[in-house]
């Protein structure tokens, strides 16, 4: 009689991840199947006035967005070890997916129509379900994947969170809408990777300050003439560091040995930011 491999057991039923993909997807297409007008919203304060256009993009991305939320909720039901694990609440394993499709959004509505985008389509359907298979595995420290999905989520946020920030760059997004996205998007990456590496402790207050550093960074840099490449590697930078420095410090390891790796990482992210034009 055929038996399982145990790593099979942590996994998700293919059944339930096909249709939360499907559905997330559906999304991002109808945005280039479906003709719909747009309007502005507007705002005028005292020597302030606000501007955003709303299109069927928006609307589709934060659809996708809460699809993926719901979705993973109803995913993670499934869990055969959900009884066991330390905490029942599983908000922690939907940031990251939400994150991922929002980003996934973003991306695709500043690509051109045609081969292109349908290209990005499939890469961000193979990472949308790269990043949900992760998140599920993580679920139980104790999983044979534990340690490779762990690492998985880890490297897929750091590259998500580039492409976002160089997404916001092609857009020419307002300040009023870079700054508080990338505070965000970087408030999420660091918590949820702290989380994960610290072995499910939340570390909030360096999550936030990674945050903040990140937004002010991001409204100094937003009128330089920099390529968007330049600008989210000078942007990654620090996101790295940080994280990395708050891991260490966690861990009890001395200031002069935490700050080693941190600090050759940001030089090189930096470095390559001077010389990529």
């Amino acid at each position: 009689m055929y038996t399982m491999p145990e790593a099979y057991r942590y996994l998700p039923d293919s059944n339930r991840v096909g249709v939360l993909t499907a559905a997330v997807l559906l999304t991002y297409a109808l945005t280039r199947l479906v003709n719909a007008p747009g309007f502005t919203l507007t705002l005028q304060l005292p020597g302030f006035y606000f501007a955003y256009p709303l299109t069927l993009g928006t609307a589709m991305t934060l659809m996708a967005a809460g699809l993926t939320a719901t979705g993973m909720d109803w995913l993670l039901r499934g869990h055969p070890e959900l009884h066991s694990v330390r905490s029942r609440r599983m908000i922690q394993h939907w940031m990251l997916p939400t994150l991922t499709a929002f980003i996934i959004g973003v991306l695709l509505d500043t690509l051109p129509s045609g081969v292109i985008w349908w290209i990005g389509f499939a890469f961000g359907a193979a990472i949308l379900v790269a990043v949900v298979l992760a998140e599920y595995v993580t679920v139980d420290p104790g999983a044979p994947l534990y340690a490779l999905a762990s690492a998985g989520l880890t490297a897929l946020s750091y590259a998500l969170f580039l492409l976002f920030v160089i997404a916001l760059r092609i857009a020419s997004a307002r300040l009023f809408l870079v700054a508080p996205a990338i505070f965000i998007a970087t408030m999420l990456v660091a918590l949820r990777t702290l989380h994960l590496r610290l072995g499910g402790h939340w570390d909030f207050p360096w999550a936030l300050g990674i945050g903040l550093v990140s937004a002010q960074l991001a409204a100094g840099l937003h009128y330089w003439p920099i390529s968007s490449l330049q600008f989210g590697l000078i942007l990654l930078g620090p996101l790295y560091a940080l994280t990395t420095l708050a891991y260490s410090l966690g861990e009890d390891v001395p200031l002069r040995n935490a700050v080693t790796e941190p600090g050759v990482i940001l030089a090189i992210l930096w470095a390559a930011a001077v010389i990529i034009r």
